[in-house]
């Protein structure tokens, strides 16, 4: 088992986890914002090419056949897209430690103050899954049919445009024919709600709706998307490039106003 640390340095709201520079012992660093983002891209949190997330599991010796635990320093946080990368990219054995490190620590387990570096090298061969993350053509395609379905993990205030987006310039506001779920609200104290509420915060999916999962740029996405996993087998996607892409190419900027 290969245990990784997903976390980031704050949230997109600015907070910080009281667990900083403590890790769960023998963890390895899975740095999102660094070794697993497209840094050629205007747009925060995009997944990497194939090669660049090849080279980055290799150095932590991860590979297809690897049984991986991901967890973060906030609760449930960053660790889903994390998550989600590494299923996309084809480890189907990725799964997020429910509650993280605070759960860790409040179970009494020890914590360390260094993470693990590695020497283990593997030869993963990343393949990326067809649909796993949506482009803004494919979203805009998406919003005109019946079959499929975007989900916002956004506020409720930056979905309806009664709370002003985090990011300068940017309107908030929301994608056609999209409906709100914020990623809070399949969450309890930093824990996944159980099966049973989450059935209920879903009722209103047909079992036949493909499910685009979208948010500010594609992190909190991933928490709303592991949520639906536990209880929904319909098809899920995530809107990478999310309202920070779509704002953009929509011109739905503040300087236009």
């Amino acid at each position: 088992m290969i245990v990784v640390d997903a976390s980031i340095e704050s949230s997109i709201a600015g907070a910080n986890s009281a667990l900083e520079g403590l890790h769960i012992p023998g963890a390895i660093f899975f740095d999102i914002k660094k070794d697993f983002t497209d840094h050629t891209s205007p747009y925060p949190n995009m997944l990497p090419s194939e090669e660049q997330f090849q080279e980055g599991c290799r150095a932590l010796g991860i590979d297809k056949e690897s049984f991986v635990v991901v967890y973060d320093n906030m609760g449930i946080y960053s660790s889903p897209r994390a998550w989600w990368m590494l299923k996309s990219m084809g480890i189907d054995q990725a799964y997020v430690l429910d509650g993280g490190l605070p759960a860790w620590v409040a179970a009494g387990c020890e914590v360390a103050k260094k993470v693990v570096s590695t020497t283990a090298k593997s030869n993963f061969v990343a393949e990326l899954k067809a649909g796993a993350f949506y482009g803004y053509d494919e979203v805009l395609e998406t919003i005109a049919r019946a079959d499929k379905l975007v989900i916002d993990a956004r506020s409720a205030g930056r979905f309806s445009g009664a709370e002003p987006d985090p990011r300068k310039n940017i309107q908030s506001g929301n994608i056609p024919n999209s409906v709100n779920l914020p990623f809070s609200e399949v969450l309890n104290d930093g824990r996944m709600k159980t099966k049973e509420e989450l059935r209920d915060l879903f009722h209103f999916i047909s079992a036949d709706e493909h499910l685009i999962f979208t948010c500010g740029s594609g992190m909190t996405a991933c928490i709303a998307l592991l949520a639906a996993d536990q209880v929904l087998p319909n098809t899920k996607s995530v809107f990478d490039g999310s309202w920070t892409e779509w704002a953009d190419k929509q011109n739905l900027r503040i300087d236009d106003l």
